[in-house]
C-alpha cells in the first residue's frame, strides 16, 4: 500500500488516537437478477465477513436473486424505487420519485415495492429506501413513513439524523465510478482519497460524526480493477482496530 492508502492509515490511526469508532457501510444499487458481477461482490463480502447492503430493484428482482441473496449470509436487501425508471423531463436530472408525478402515485409504488420485496426476501429484507440517482421529491418525506418505509438512503452527509419522524437517514459517501466519464473506475487513489475525505471530516466534525461512511458500489457497472480496489479497501480496513463495518439493523435501528 502506498500513496492514498498511506493517507487512510494515518486518518484511522488518529480515529484510534482520539478513542472513536470508524464506522462504514457498503450499499450496492441496481440488484435485479443473479450475475456473475454480482456473485463477484458477494464473494468479497462472504470472504471477509463485511455485510453488504443490496438495494434490489422490486419491478425486476427476480427468483434468482432472491436465491443468490440467501446464499450469502452477509447480505441483507433494501429497496431501490420501483421500476428504476426515469419520470423527469428530458434536459432535467433523472428521478423516479421525483416531483414529476402526482404523489399517490409515488407513495402507491413505494408501498407495492416494499411489499413485493418483503413478500420475495422476507427476514432479509429492511424496509430502506434508496431511490433510483438518489432523489426524490421533498413533497414525499413527509409521506415516508405512511408507506411503511423506515430508513432512507441517498448519497451525499446527511443534514438531519431522520428526514421525518420514524425515518432515519444514513446516506453513501464514496462512489468510485465516474459516471459523467463512460462509466469508468475513477482509480484507487482517488477513490480512497474520498474515503479520507469523509472521514476527516466526520472526525474534525464539519459532518455528522455519527454517519457512518458509505461505501456505494453498483456492480452491474465494475470492471475487474473497481472490484479489486473494493476487495482491497474492505479487507485491509476490516482488520484496522478502529473500523468497523456496520449492518442495515446496526444504523437504521427502527428499521429492523
Amino acid at each position: 500500500m502506498s500513496g492514498a492508502w498511506n493517507l487512510l492509515v494515518d486518518e484511522l490511526d488518529e480515529w484510534t488516537r482520539a478513542g472513536l469508532a470508524a464506522t462504514l457501510w457498503w450499499r450496492d444499487d441496481d440488484a435485479c437478477t443473479a450475475t456473475p458481477a454480482l456473485a463477484r461482490l458477494l464473494a468479497i463480502a462472504r470472504t471477509h465477513r463485511v455485510p453488504v447492503a443490496i438495494a434490489a430493484v422490486p419491478q425486476g428482482a427476480d427468483a434468482a436473486l432472491v436465491d443468490a441473496v440467501h446464499a450469502c449470509a452477509e447480505t441483507t436487501v433494501v429497496q431501490h424505487g420501483y421500476a428504476h425508471r426515469n419520470h423527469a423531463p428530458s434536459g432535467e436530472r433523472s428521478a423516479e420519485m421525483g416531483p414529476h408525478r402526482p404523489l399517490p402515485i409515488r407513495l402507491d409504488e413505494i408501498v407495492s415495492g416494499r411489499l413485493g420485496l418483503a413478500e420475495r426476501f422476507g427476514e432479509r429484507f429492511r424496509p430502506v429506501l434508496v431511490p433510483p440517482w438518489n432523489r426524490i421529491g421533498g413533497d414525499v418525506l413527509p409521506e415516508l413513513a405512511s408507506t411503511g418505509v423506515r430508513g432512507l438512503s441517498r448519497f451525499g452527509p446527511r443534514e438531519a439524523v431522520e428526514v421525518a419522524p420514524w425515518v432515519i437517514q444514513a446516506n453513501a459517501h464514496v462512489d468510485p465510478i465516474a459516471w459523467r466519464r463512460a462509466r469508468t473506475f475513477i482509480g484507487a487513489n482517488e477513490a480512497v482519497t474520498r474515503v479520507v475525505a469523509h472521514l476527516r471530516s466526520r472526525r474534525k466534525q464539519e459532518v455528522d460524526r455519527d454517519e457512518p461512511t458509505g461505501l456505494l458500489t453498483h456492480h452491474l457497472a465494475f470492471g475487474a480493477d473497481a472490484f479489486d480496489f473494493v476487495d482491497d479497501l474492505i479487507g485491509w480496513s476490516s482488520r484496522h482496530p478502529a473500523v468497523r463495518w456496520l449492518k442495515v439493523d446496526d444504523i437504521f435501528k427502527r428499521a429492523a
